[in-house]
């Protein structure tokens, strides 16, 4: 007897799903372990993040407690035992923390004489490629400031020139070291730019920008800025 096409689809269908669950039966035959095991792996995978997350939460929130702690205690006079505590909070810590455990450490040993140890955190932080780069200009700032008057200039110029531009944010200090080191070179013409560029420049620090207006004008350069120099003009207009 002739099968109906109806008859057909359902036994076509039966075909299917009787193939499907023989692939299923076989993967899982095959497979099945090595998929619960992937699963299992990826979870614990992900429990780990979320625990190593939480750990370094944890973590930084102690170190930001130990470092608040021992400002406190500097600035109380209390700088016995700074050091030791200050490589405690640097160890495993990030780098905002390690830098600024490391900065204190530096501080700590200039006030109480020790400018080689200063020096020797100031070039461990500048030479950390580790580190981003602004944590590690501000150290060759602070390592240029502390042995400036033993640098020759040509050194000065040479570690912090490429600093010693405008845009960059350290243009004030770094400006001012490089001017300072053209003038001991006797070079007054390549330093009067430097100092009128800090004084236009809004960025650069104001205690730094009265300084390089008064070394401007020594050096002839009229750096006085608009807003000053305009009441003296209306008060010469005035006499008149």
């Amino acid at each position: 007897m002739a099968i109906k096409p109806a008859d057909n689809e359902a036994f076509y269908r039966e075909v299917d799903e009787e193939l499907r669950r023989e692939q299923l039966t076989s993967f899982w035959t095959r497979y099945g372990t090595i998929v619960v095991v992937g699963v299992i792996l990826l979870l614990a995978a992900i429990a780990g993040v979320i625990y190593w997350q939480h750990r370094q939460d944890v973590k930084a929130g102690e170190k930001g407690e130990a470092l608040t702690a021992a400002f406190a205690d500097i600035q109380a006079g209390r700088t016995d035992g700074i050091a030791a505590r200050m490589d405690e909070i640097a160890a495993d810590a990030g780098p905002g923390y390690r830098v600024a455990a490391l900065l204190t450490k530096a501080d700590v040993a200039i006030q109480t004489g020790d400018d080689a140890a200063a020096l020797a955190i100031f070039k461990q932080i500048a030479a950390d490629t580790d580190l981003p780069q602004p944590y590690r200009d501000l150290a060759l700032i602070r390592q240029t400031t502390l042995e400036f008057d033993t640098l020759a200039p040509a050194a000065v110029i040479e570690r912090l020139d490429a600093l010693a531009k405008p845009g960059s944010p350290w243009f004030g200090s770094a400006g001012e070291m490089v001017a300072l080191a053209h003038l001991k070179q006797n070079k007054p013409e390549a330093a009067a730019p430097i100092f009128a560029a800090m004084v236009k420049d809004e960025t650069v620090p104001e205690s730094i920008r009265s300084r390089a207006v008064q070394m401007a004008g020594a050096l002839g350069v009229d750096a006085v800025p608009r807003d000053d120099a305009a009441p003296a003009a209306a008060t010469k207009d005035d006499a008149e």
